[in-house]
């Protein structure tokens, strides 16, 4: 379905879960895919917080190809609350998630090729939360904000959206009863759900989208639930 042979597509956070689906699916699509993770990969290891790594990479990838088609900003920040999260942690999950985005997206700006597409995997987490997830939420909102503002930035150029996975099981796990049935879709989502989206985005079929967010969660933003609704309930907490 999509052929994008000898494409050069870089992928953060490639080495597991959504990225490596992400990398397996441009390779097979014909794609050369070039990851950087801080996990142990065939291309390059670093901490996407270092700005010299970034640096780094960045060369490496147009020394040896010259030119950058597509890039997934999928690479996941740390996720900590308010209550013990710390002033370094939080600095941490907007490096990763939100100033290395950024910053690659600026330095292979000149050397985007045309037809050139961003996609950055941000969460169902960028318009609601669970406690103890601010790190998370706060560079998930970040990078959907960053979408826009840089689809602007390089309009006639490079086009740029991001995925909103909800509830993404990176085992690849079928699960059954509640956890299903909760779901509008009637299932949890896997890897290729959202690897499948950013194959399209990157793909001539997308060429009219730029600027836009995609939640892919099976439905559950938009399903309105009160107490008592769909046998729920909310138990007060005591102090």
């Amino acid at each position: 379905m999509f052929n994008f042979e000898n494409k050069i597509a870089v992928v953060t956070g490639g080495a597991r879960g959504i990225g490596k689906c992400i990398c397996e699916q441009f390779e097979a699509a014909g794609a050369i895919v070039c990851v950087i993770d801080l996990l142990d990969n065939d291309y390059f290891v670093a901490d996407l917080a270092d700005k010299e790594a970034l640096e780094q990479f960045a060369a490496k990838v147009i020394l040896e190809y010259g030119h950058v088609d597509y890039l997934i900003n999928n690479a996941a920040p740390k996720m900590c609350g308010i209550t013990d999260g710390s002033f370094e942690d939080f600095e941490y999950a907007l490096k990763v998630g939100v100033t290395a985005p950024f910053y690659l997206s600026k330095l292979f700006a000149p050397h985007f090729a045309k037809g050139a597409s961003i996609v950055n995997i941000s969460s169902s987490r960028d318009r609601m939360s669970q406690p103890e997830t601010e790190s998370y939420t706060a560079a998930k909102g970040g990078i959907s904000a960053l979408t826009h503002a840089m689809a602007v930035s390089f309009a006639g150029k490079v086009r740029v959206n991001s995925i909103s996975p909800g509830w993404i099981d990176n085992n690849y796990a079928v699960y059954e009863g509640a956890d299903a049935a909760q779901q509008p879709s009637g299932r949890v989502g896997n890897p290729f759900d959202i690897a499948n989206m950013a194959l399209y985005l990157c793909s001539d079929m997308a060429g009219f989208i730029t600027g836009e967010n995609i939640c892919i969660d099976g439905g559950m933003t938009r399903q309105m639930i009160y107490h008592g609704d769909c046998g729920w309930t909310y138990n007060i907490k005591r102090s």
